[in-house]
């Protein structure tokens, strides 16, 4: 049994900035479609007010997210984005609004409870205020954390560490202390290398490349004479010797080279004169036979 869906499975943006444009005219700043989004910009003060609209008048009923952006180099550097879903179209829009560091944004927590939330954490991690939020704190950071992380010219290190002290039996915070200054990156790639020279850099050579001219020899090695190379009469002679032409010379024609004299015979020596007797007759016991 096929189950029909009142949503289709992909909505189509065709015709919808021109609708809603409509709509919110009178506070409309811009509408554009980018990357596959449709983007309405509208002025600050009448966020709430285009919002409703949307929810009640085009049924795009939850607010999905609530984000932020820092452009420092604009006069109103935040940017904030909210992004909302209708159910029954299958259709998501985006609404942005910019303010700057002191000019608070009207809350939309009159239209949807989950805005809280997400306005504290706009606030936390870019430091825009909401005007009309009932618990405007920090959600992310802790409760003593200074500064707004996702700011642009927020420090990388932060300004304060917290650890526990074994001492105090508590969390303390202190100042930000650094061996070595990690406020200035070099991002690199670790296969080419840095372009600064580390310390000890200095005294490795580097082998020349195939395709660079190595320079001349100061001073080149020459043999200007047979005596250079150990080359000569002597060391032909010595080289041809052992060979089938010429062949070793032998000592008195008998062995090899070299070889000692050979021993002249001797006589037999005389048999020893002392009291010994036959193996036999050495282990029979003196008392006579067994």
């Amino acid at each position: 049994m096929a189950v029909l869906h009142s949503a289709p499975k992909i909505a189509s943006h065709e015709g919808v900035i021109d609708r809603i444009a409509e709509t919110i005219s009178v506070w409309l700043i811009d509408a554009r479609e980018a990357y596959g989004e449709l983007i309405f910009t509208v002025r600050r003060d009448d966020i709430e007010r285009v919002l409703r609209v949307l929810r009640d008048d085009h049924a795009y009923q939850q607010l999905m997210e609530i984000a932020g952006a820092d452009y420092p180099s604009r006069p109103e550097r935040f940017e904030v984005v909210y992004m909302l879903l209708s159910l029954t179209k299958n259709h998501r829009i985006i609404v942005k609004c910019s303010t700057d560091e002191a000019t608070p944004v009207p809350t939309v927590t009159t239209l949807w409870p989950n805005a809280g939330w997400l306005e504290r954490e706009v606030f936390d991690m870019f430091g825009v205020t909401f005007a009309g939020n009932p618990d405007l704190r920090r959600i992310l950071t802790d409760y003593g954390f200074e500064g707004h992380p996702f700011r642009k010219d927020f420090p990388m290190t932060g300004y304060t560490e917290l650890r526990y002290s074994e001492d105090e039996k508590r969390v303390v915070y202190e100042p930000v202390d650094l061996a070595q200054d990690m406020r200035t990156f070099d991002f690199l790639s670790p296969w080419e290398g840095a372009e600064y020279q580390l310390p000890g850099d200095e005294k490795a050579q580097q082998p020349p490349l195939a395709d660079e001219k190595k320079p001349p020899v100061k001073d080149p090695k020459v043999t200007e004479k047979p005596a250079d190379t150990g080359a000569g009469p002597k060391a032909d002679e010595k080289a041809a010797e052992g060979t089938a032409a010429n062949p070793p010379k032998l000592k008195d024609g008998n062995g090899a080279p070299g070889a000692p004299d050979a021993t002249e015979d001797s006589p037999d020596r005389a048999p020893a004169k002392s009291n010994v007797r036959d193996t036999k007759d050495a282990t029979k016991p003196e008392g006579g036979d067994e």
